[in-house]
């Protein structure tokens, strides 16, 4: 499969994206959130990370923009955030319209559980 990894923690993201990969996926990464929407219409991912607290557009934001545009509304989301209460997980999932949650920090088990979903 390929992801797409969106996360500003540098540790975060090469963890997540070395996981995968040992996994035999297919990683891209980003640092931030500009110029995603155009980097996910066009990058036919299995599925993107998306961190929620993010410096210039946290990932409740970027989510709905996502949803909002023809192009981009039926990408599989998985919100990777240490906001991992049952209120902040339900949010995630019901109201923000995440397809999963993995919460940090992410383990390879929980990892491997959620793929299986996809």
């Amino acid at each position: 499969m390929r992801f797409l990894v969106v996360d500003d923690s540098a540790v975060d993201r090469h963890f997540l994206t070395s996981l995968l990969q040992e996994m035999g996926h297919q990683v891209e990464a980003s640092d931030s959130t500009a110029g995603i929407l155009e980097k996910i219409a066009n990058g036919h991912y299995s599925s993107v990370f998306l961190d929620i607290v993010m410096p210039e557009k946290d990932g409740y934001k970027l989510l709905r923009e996502l949803r909002l545009n023809e192009q981009t509304t039926n990408q599989h989301v998985i919100f990777c955030s240490t906001k991992a209460t049952n209120v902040e997980v339900n949010y995630g999932l019901k109201r923000a319209g995440a397809n999963d949650y993995l919460a940090k920090p992410v383990t390879r088990i929980r990892l491997e559980q959620i793929l299986q979903k996809i």
